[in-house]
């Protein structure tokens, strides 16, 4: 990486020059600097609504960059060890797509396991590829999906050499990582593709002794969720690709979904966190593995909790651990993970990533300060003494192997009806259900109703998990698809 070289932010450097050349605009967007909307104006700021401006030859297109867009995503690939980077202003979710749909089109075959966001579901069913899933192991103890399993991994492609691709998270929502390296190795001597989808992985690039980087590793692409844990705001990400990929193709497959009115806070905010990172950002994340380290430490210490952290790791299915994740189990309290979540913010204004029916996760980044987490771990003590009951009735395995039918893309766009929950078991679902956050889906296009979903269903919406995507917003009837008369 060239350090010199990554002091520079093209973008906002370009904006700033823009700013004083006092434009008049006869362009969108339409608040004119924010002259036509004071209110939003008197929100968001005089500077910001003046950054929010349209493409234009000083300011380059994100679709067809060819200077300081171009620049911007050339730094950020180096920052990142990446043959090639693209700035993404679609979240995560469009990165994701991106990249599922360079690699695979209808018909063809996608390695992938099933605790996969719902993104990677939602590209099958734009793309008409076929999900091959691996099964992940699941723990006992915390009921949550665990890696890739290298023996796993070598059946799916015995049984499906054809496939184009395969997909790993690196890491999962809970912190846990794949044996990347040896999963690209056998995936390249196949001939297939490796995607990662590195959501909550951006710190990986930048700190010591955290796991290894899809890039690192040798994969082939990695979308990296830099409004996470890297700083940036809100919607923005990262698609990164290795030597293997032709990159004019991916610009092609990006263009088909991301918005042609790409928004300059978002770009410029790319630009600046990755400069951010690349110069500080190995003694930022060490300051974070100290403090999620010192709150594990505190938060076990109190009793019932259980912060986990690398004493998982087994080398192969739990390959490494990234101790930035702050995931405590909860079952042992006798409380769901969503009802600690409630909790944390209805009676202690603490705000958490997520809560499902046995964990909880805190999401610690750059931001965060040793006496919020001081807060937290108060918090969770008091829980404990005021809250705390018999665990009896509490359920404790989160993933469910699904049962595929149809493709995703055939369930989605197939003749279907709506019926009550109760009376779908046994047919094939059209939509989406899923918790949010985290979403992974309960339920994807394609799979059978099993009554084992069907209750985790009931018990997620008892226990006040949020619940999202099917049509019926009150979750009280499934999509369906069609039965042959």
């Amino acid at each position: 990486m060239n350090l010199e070289a990554q002091e520079r932010a093209p973008v906002f450097e370009a904006l700033e020059k823009f700013g004083k050349m006092r434009v008049v605009p006869f362009d969108v967007p339409g608040h004119k600097r924010g002259r036509g909307n004071p209110e939003l104006a008197k929100l968001l700021g005089e500077k910001c609504v003046g950054m929010d401006v349209n493409s234009m030859k000083p300011l380059d297109n994100l679709c067809h960059p060819v200077s300081v867009i171009r620049e911007a995503e050339q730094l950020a690939a180096d920052a990142f060890g990446a043959a090639n980077a693209f700035l993404m202003v679609g979240g995560t979710t469009s990165a994701v797509q991106s990249m599922v749909m360079s690699v695979v089109q209808s018909g063809e075959k996608i390695i992938l396991p099933r605790n996969v966001h719902r993104s990677v579901m939602g590209a099958l069913v734009l793309c008409g590829a076929i999900p091959v899933y691996v099964n992940p192991e699941c723990d006992p103890k915390l009921g949550i999906p665990l890696g890739m399993s290298l023996a796993q991994l070598r059946k799916t492609i015995e049984r499906t050499p054809d496939a184009k691709a395969i997909l790993v998270n690196n890491p999962t929502y809970y912190g846990i990582c794949s044996d990347m390296r040896s999963i690209v190795q056998i995936a390249h001597e196949y001939g297939m593709y490796v995607i990662a989808d590195e959501a909550h992985g951006t710190h990986f690039y930048f700190g010591d002794g955290l796991p290894v980087s899809a890039m690192q590793a040798g994969a082939d692409f990695a979308a990296v969720s830099m409004h996470k844990s890297g700083g940036s705001l809100t919607q923005s990400s990262l698609l990164l690709t290795g030597p293997r990929v032709n990159a004019e193709h991916v610009r092609q497959i990006i263009n088909l979904t991301q918005t042609t009115s790409a928004s300059y806070l978002l770009l410029s905010s790319l630009d600046i966190s990755r400069r951010n990172l690349a110069l500080r950002g190995k003694e930022a994340f060490a300051t974070v593995v100290q403090m999620a380290d010192y709150a594990r430490e505190e938060i076990n210490d109190l009793g019932d909790w259980y912060a986990f952290s690398d004493e998982l790791i087994n080398g192969d299915s739990i390959y490494d651990f990234d101790r930035t994740k702050l995931s405590v189990h909860t079952l042992d309290v006798g409380l769901a993970g969503i009802e600690v979540y409630d909790i944390l913010r209805d009676e202690y204004d603490i705000q958490i990533e997520f809560g499902d029916l046995g964990n909880i996760l805190a999401y610690l980044s750059i931001g965060d300060r040793k006496r919020d987490i001081e807060r937290l771990v108060s918090a969770l003590s008091e829980i404990r003494r005021l809250y705390a009951r018999n665990k009896a009735g509490l359920m404790d395995n989160e993933y469910i192997t699904p049962d595929v039918a149809v493709t995703p893309q055939f369930a989605f766009y197939a003749p279907k009806e709506s019926l009550p929950l109760a009376q779908t078991c046994g047919r094939i679902c059209s939509e989406f259900v899923m918790c949010y956050p985290p979403g992974i889906p309960i339920l994807s296009p394609g799979e059978r109703v099993t009554e084992k979903i069907l209750y985790y269903i009931r018990y997620a919406k008892e226990k006040g998990c949020q619940l999202t995507g099917p049509e019926d917003a009150k979750i009280e009837r499934l999509n369906v698809l069609c039965q042959p008369k």
